[in-house]
């Protein structure tokens, strides 16, 4: 299972593996205070993307489609994070303030994605 969460709530103790997703580090918040077991700035949005959508140069909907071809180019960063978290539940962490359009959705979406397309190709066992 992945969650996403902000990194401004309190830990849970089933979280699993938590993994900040921002490029940059969230204000507020020094390194050794927040609870994390990676941070992984390969899977976050550019930098020119991320200001394209704060500037109000695109909207959400262009941003989500762009991010996902951006996506598709770190298919083993993706993989790596996935064998990483192993069987526990992932939970990505982000510091946005909207948490109904922002690019860890996007990026659990996509992840949620990658496993299963692994999964469906992984040969069977006999």
């Amino acid at each position: 299972m992945i969650q996403c969460q902000r990194v401004y709530d309190d830990p849970a103790p089933n979280d699993g593996y938590r993994v900040l997703v921002d490029r940059l580090w969230p204000r507020g918040i020094k390194k050794e205070a927040l609870p994390c077991d990676e941070w992984c700035k390969e899977l976050a949005p550019s930098a020119e993307l991320r200001k394209a959508l704060h500037s109000e140069v695109i909207d959400f909907a262009t941003f989500s489609q762009h991010y996902r071809d951006e996506l598709a180019s770190r298919h083993d960063e993706g993989l790596r994070l996935l064998h990483q978290a192993g069987e526990q539940k992932l939970t990505l962490l982000y510091a946005a303030k909207n948490t109904r359009q922002n690019h860890a959705l996007i990026l659990a979406d996509w992840l949620n994605a990658l496993r299963d397309d692994r999964a469906a190709t992984a040969p069977t066992r006999r």
